[in-house]
């Protein structure tokens, strides 16, 4: 069959189109002759100059239809495109009526066509052709879903990505949708119009979505403060309307605005904070033209470390990892960004000595981002063996091979959990912080630093993934207590406060960044629920499990005996910390480290309490060891 049975066969639409153009010519002779043409005029303004001028636009619009298939649209899909399209095989045939006309009056004194009737017959071809298409359009669609089927969306954002958001929406997902309103916190738009759509400012949100069953709202403002995107998708959620964002410029594809890529708005959207600050001129300056050898670089904050200290051009990034696969993944994704020379994936084990005295014999690292650990509570706290060997004799093997091969700048990823420890984990990356900040004291040319901060997210393992996974199954969320609270920061803002503090650390500092205020689980999840347009008791439930072995209801960036001090930087602080003696320290960790081989958990974790003697166990096996000792 020579057309689809489903579409209106083209031969048709070629035929309306040509009758347009008769139309349109025979308009612009009554138009021209105020609808009476006299029949006493000469022969090049009586009725047969008429026929012959028809005959001849007709021929040439026939022509241009056929060369450019202005017939061959779906019209109940007319786009921009398609009228553009007309638009220029229209212009492009009265054009070649112009050129004939002058051509004829420079051989003969006279035109062949009034300009008039060209002029005349130009417009209204256009404006027929494509006033056809989309009435064609809005019927079919006011046929097979009408507006009042259609579900209500609001634009946040007037601008250009607001327009762009509403043509995307009419162009993929106007069957579904309508935009009822574009919001926008510049006054000085309200109640004006755009595309046919009323602007409101931004205090009228709560009216529209209140009086209205608006399903979506988009925000298409790009760099909207955290602050007011909360605010917007609290109003939101109260009237269970759901927010979407539209991306970056930068992911769109083939830089056009797709409606699949609108996506909901994120966890992570509303805890990150406003754009930190860097002194991009000392980080660069730290980074430009170095080896750098980054451990644990397959890991959540490894990998991210990696991603944002490539565009400073270091030298070579040495990527050590043992995880082999993760390590692959994130080699092909930098290898589409980046030459594949600027980073080199090695495998290998912080805790074996003789891999990485290779590592660093064979690259000459001038700077580390040490990241690499075990980081699980309740993991660490069944295997409290692994915890020493990789996160206090690893940290310790870097540390050493660092000052030995004359590193200049080493910096440590710690965390608020090596405050006051009640587990394990915290524990071990407490030692391997005095270890850090009394090798620092010895060391002649490398400058040792160490960041800490709390919870990550969307780092593996963190309760944002476990809760999504959750909702997914359709419940229930798990939450170990309902007073348990957390800090939270980005991965990104993670990594760039770790390269600030790397940049502005003197040596022998611990930095702590500022978290915010803590967050309740519990609050986290319910928002999380909502935002996937669930209700909570209705559709999902929250359970509580009880504290893990070592968990705390609350995390601390500071101990009793510490207080800070500020540095130029207003989200970094630094730790005022006792300091160690080297030798005493490295005599009481090579004691710990020795306690591996015979696997006595319960002589491992007496040794670090003797270590760390702020370190009480909660909730844990091992709490029988704070227990006062009786006295015979």
């Amino acid at each position: 069959m020579l057309f689809p049975s489903n579409n209106t066969p083209r031969w048709v639409i070629f035929f309306i189109d040509t009758f347009i153009c008769i139309f349109s010519i025979v308009l612009a002779y009554l138009l021209r002759f105020n609808f009476s043409i006299p029949e006493n005029l000469t022969y090049l303004l009586t009725i047969n100059l008429l026929y012959l001028n028809l005959a001849l636009i007709i021929s040439v619009r026939i022509i241009s239809f056929l060369f450019a298939r202005t017939y061959a649209g779906i019209i109940r899909y007319t786009s921009s495109k398609d009228a553009t399209r007309i638009f220029i095989v229209v212009s492009l045939g009265s054009l070649f009526f112009v050129i004939s006309n002058l051509i004829s009056y420079f051989f003969v004194s006279e035109f062949i066509i009034p300009f008039s009737i060209v002029i005349i017959d130009y417009m209204t071809t256009v404006f027929l052709m494509i006033t056809f298409r989309v009435l064609v359009k809005m019927v079919y669609f006011e046929i097979k879903n009408p507006s009042r089927d259609k579900r209500n969306i609001i634009i946040y954002g007037a601008g250009d990505a607001g327009i762009i958001a509403k043509r995307t929406l009419d162009r993929d997902a106007g069957a579904k949708y309508k935009v009822l309103a574009f919001i926008d916190d510049n006054k000085t738009k309200a109640n004006k119009k755009l595309e046919g759509v009323a602007i409101y400012e931004s205090s009228k949100l709560v009216d529209l979505v209140s009086k209205y069953d608006v399903a979506h709202l988009i925000i298409s403002i790009q760099n909207l403060p955290s602050v007011r995107k909360k605010e917007i998708v609290d109003t939101c959620l109260a009237y269970k309307t759901k927010v979407l964002n539209v991306p970056p410029v930068s992911t769109w594809i083939n830089g056009s605005l797709s409606f699949k890529q609108i996506k909901k708005v994120r966890i992570e959207d509303l805890l990150g904070r406003e754009p930190i600050k860097l002194d991009e001129e000392k980080i660069n300056k730290q980074i430009s033209g170095k080896v750098i050898l980054v451990t644990g670089a397959a890991g959540s904050i490894g990998s991210e470390i990696v991603r944002q200290i490539a565009p400073y051009k270091p030298k070579k990034i040495i990527m050590l990892d043992q995880a082999e696969s993760a390590l692959y993944d994130l080699e092909i994704e930098l290898g589409e960004k980046y030459p594949k020379s600027l980073f080199e994936p090695v495998i290998g084990n912080i805790r074996v000595n003789e891999r990485m005295e290779n590592v660093f014999r064979s690259f000459r690292p001038e700077l580390v981002y040490h990241a690499a650990a075990y980081k699980h509570v309740p993991m660490m706290e069944n295997n409290p063996s692994e915890a020493i060997f990789t996160n206090v004799l690893g940290t310790k093997t870097i540390a050493d091979l660092s000052v030995k091969y004359l590193v200049k700048n080493f910096v440590m990823v710690s965390t608020d959990k090596a405050v006051n420890p009640s587990n394990v984990m915290g524990a071990s990356k407490r030692i391997a912080e005095m270890y850090i900040q009394a090798l620092n004291n010895k060391a002649d040319v490398t400058s040792f630093v160490t960041t800490r901060f709390g919870n990550v997210l969307g780092s593996n393992g963190s309760v944002i993934p476990l809760f999504k996974k959750q909702i997914e199954k359709g419940g229930p969320i798990t939450i170990t207590h309902p007073d348990i609270t957390r800090y939270f920061m980005t991965i990104p803002e993670a990594c760039q406060l770790v390269l600030e503090a790397g940049a502005i650390g003197n040596g022998g500092e611990i930095l702590i960044f500022d978290m915010g205020k803590s967050i309740k689980i519990v609050e986290l999840a319910k928002k999380m629920i909502k935002l996937s347009g669930l209700e909570l008791g209705k559709d999902i439930q929250i359970t509580y499990t009880g504290l893990r072995p070592g968990e705390k209801l609350y995390e601390e960036l500071l101990n009793n005996k510490e207080n800070t001090i500020a540095t130029h930087h207003p989200q970094i602080m630094k730790a005022h910390v006792a300091e160690y003696d080297f030798e005493t320290i490295s005599i009481r960790i090579n004691e710990l480290i020795g306690l591996f081989e015979n696997q006595n958990n319960v002589a491992i974790v007496s040794k670090m309490k003797e270590i760390v003697p702020e370190f009480i166990s909660n909730n844990s096996v091992f709490s029988e060891l704070d227990k006062p000792k009786a006295t015979a």
